[in-house]
């Protein structure tokens, strides 16, 4: 009995962690995508919080959901160029100046982010796929 009193505080914090890192990973990617673009040190931050969210608030059932949006991110966010200049969202540069860097470095963030989690999910996925079973 002591051992699933014990589980269940340690699993709610693995919870709470993994719903906190991908609320201010995906924030910080919104809100540096518009201010600060080709930052290492936030570069750095989102993998770590990608890593995070990969190991602790992906659910099995959440996994293949999951890994199809983070694919279409992960794609649209390297078609982005440095600066932003060019990309999917350049156009909108000749709407209101600016705005398609904007949305760019936005996209670019989110792909970092959602990089590593990605990985760690897509390597569960094989993981799970390879074991003996029916």
């Amino acid at each position: 009995m002591a051992n699933q009193s014990a589980s269940k505080p340690q699993r709610s914090i693995t919870v709470v962690l993994g719903a906190i890192a991908f609320f201010v990973g995906m924030l910080l990617a919104i809100i540096a995508g518009g201010v600060s673009r080709d930052n290492g040190t936030i570069v750095l931050i989102l993998v770590i919080l990608g890593i995070i969210v990969g190991l602790f608030n992906i659910t099995s059932r959440e996994m293949i959901p999951f890994l199809v949006a983070a694919i279409a991110l992960v794609v649209v966010g390297t078609a982005v160029v440095s600066g932003g200049n060019y990309g999917p969202f350049a156009p909108l540069n000749d709407v209101i100046d600016g705005l398609g860097r904007v949305l760019n470095g936005m996209v670019a963030y989110i792909a970092v982010f959602m990089t590593p989690a990605a990985i760690i999910t897509a390597i569960r996925v094989v993981w799970s796929l390879a074991q003996p079973g029916d």
